[in-house]
């Protein structure tokens, strides 16, 4: 039977509503703040080859990395109706530590043949780490918390408990990590309901048929897109403000190059990879490449395998955006890969300066807080705060959103205060840190923290001195600060982007994110 465009388009829809309700399960289930409330995790779904077929819209980072994840469950273990494995693995397609990832195979009801695999990855509050949150300036990845190799999480449709409680325990807050974990797999099962719904309809030759039809289908539009940009080589340099522990000025070198409708980004001349937290593994830096090229599509695009193939990624081994292993990784998820985005988009400025934006925030302002709550039990707690996007062509940027490689909510005051022991003093728009020009970048948020009880707290962030790039003649943003007001005294001391500090009751911490850069010149 032929695949007309019709059948296509609506298979695409099936696929990507069944990854986006899955989505919803997790987060109606979850224990933390973290995924409940700010939505920080991805489900997608891939073929019987691990080929990616569709993702829910939910964190950008996630994209090109989950693939590699799913290629070593493929790989590494033969499974059966109502296995999952778990992992977060960094060089095995993890992202970081905090980013733990469950994947079960679905088979055919009819044939019972391993048809697709589901995978949720979602952030968790806390594995483990040396400081609460496992989301703290590092130089070892053993500091960061609990490493799971690809393991067996559930058999025959049955967690292994015993694997659970062992794992748990090793990280703070065991009931919220075994809450979290068991709502993923509620996640896994109902993606697995809907598709045995989708195959018991359907032939399985026909299934297969609009699965490669699916595929070229995202090669196509890729493809299109690709072609649309002149061919040519064009590069852009920008840096990471610093590694946290003395090395300032990490370079970060992107080249384009397009030829018709293929894309090589060549990331040669980089810094070497650093003895911090700051390295990116290959599948963010693919994730982030992947993400701009999406950018360009638009809105309805497909995201899947074949949307991918149209573009190539170099990083050399050894390098920031290519660690050897065993590298600490925690902030080249969140913070190197925002300045990966920049790069390619400074890149493609040159290319096609009418269809690109001046650089956004370009940090996501992480901040991880734990300590004991009044009754005695340990809390943890992470978030992202949003910041400036830059100015586009036509439009002024956005003030106080998350932007590029995170997609996570804000954490409502009220929330955050009916579960922790602390206070929002301030959470306020950053007015005038937008870059000017003919359109103004956004601005970046101003959020001050109070705590009620003594706290250890671990900021991550960027954009504290390189400021983030206007174009076209665009002013750039103004940079990020994070201020230390002490209780009982006047002032405040500043603190660097990357610390750990030990706060006491009545402290308070302020993030001022970075604004957005601008487009144009003013008048």
């Amino acid at each position: 039977m032929a695949v007309s465009p019709i059948d296509i388009q609506v298979y695409n829809k099936i696929l990507s509503s069944i990854a986006e309700e899955m989505g919803l399960i997790l987060a109606r289930s979850a224990f933390s703040s973290n995924i409940k409330e700010r939505r920080d995790f991805s489900c997608a779904i891939f073929d019987k080859d691990a080929r990616l077929l569709a993702q829910a819209a939910h964190i950008p980072v996630h994209l090109g990395a989950m693939p590699d994840t799913v290629r070593v469950v493929r790989d590494e273990f033969n499974l059966s109706e109502g296995d999952v494995i778990i992992t977060n693995d960094p060089f095995k397609g993890g992202t970081h530590l905090p980013d733990i990832t469950l994947v079960s195979g679905v088979f055919h009801p009819k044939t019972e043949e391993l048809t697709f695999y589901l995978a949720v990855r979602a952030h968790h509050a806390d594995v483990g780490a040396n400081n609460p949150g496992s989301m703290a300036l590092t130089t070892s990845i053993d500091e960061e918390g609990v490493l799971i190799p690809p393991s067996y999480f559930s058999v025959d449709g049955e967690i292994i408990e015993d694997y659970l409680g062992e794992l748990i325990t090793q990280m703070r807050n065991p009931r919220e990590r075994a809450g979290d974990l068991r709502a993923q797999v509620a996640s896994l099962l109902r993606g697995e309901k809907r598709l045995h719904s989708l195959m018991a309809g359907m032939p399985k030759e026909r299934l297969f048929e609009l699965t490669e039809n699916l595929l070229q289908y995202g090669n196509r539009f890729m493809s299109a897109t690709i072609s649309e940009i002149p061919n040519g080589t064009y590069e852009f340099l920008d840096y990471l403000d610093d590694d946290g522990i003395g090395k300032e000025s990490l370079p970060i070198k992107c080249r384009v190059t397009i030829k018709d409708n293929r894309a090589e980004i060549d990331f040669t001349g980089t810094s070497r990879q650093v003895k911090s937290c700051l390295n990116a593994t290959l599948s963010v830096t693919r994730s982030a490449v992947y993400y701009c090229f999406f950018c360009l599509v638009g809105e309805g695009y497909p995201v899947n395998a074949g949307s991918l193939e149209p573009i190539r990624v170099k990083a050399p081994k050894g390098t920031l955006l290519n660690p050897h292993p065993p590298a600490p990784v925690a902030a080249g998820n969140v913070e190197t890969s925002q300045r990966i985005v920049d790069c390619v988009f400074g890149a493609l400025s040159r290319a096609i300066p009418q269809r690109i934006p001046a650089a956004s925030c370009g940090s996501m302002n992480n901040v991880a807080m734990g300590g004991e709550d009044l009754l005695g039990k340990e809390f943890t707690y992470y978030e992202t705060i949003g910041g400036g996007m830059g100015a586009r062509p036509g439009k002024d940027g956005l003030s106080g959103v998350q932007v590029h490689m995170t997609n996570t909510l804000n954490t409502p005051i009220e929330a955050l205060e009916q579960t922790y022991p602390m206070l929002i003093e301030r959470y306020a728009i950053r007015d005038g840190s937008g870059g000017d020009g003919k359109y103004r970048g956004g601005d970046g948020l101003i959020r001050r923290y109070r705590f009620l009880l003594p706290a250890r707290v671990s900021l991550l962030t960027e954009r504290r001195k390189f400021q983030p790039y206007g174009l076209l003649g665009g002013s750039p943003g103004k940079p990020g600060e994070n201020r230390l007001y002490k209780r009982g005294k006047d002032g405040y001391e500043p603190l660097p982007g990357k610390c750990v500090i030990d706060v006491f009751q009545g402290d308070s911490i302020e993030i001022r994110t970075p604004g957005g850069g601008g487009y144009g010149k003013k008048g």
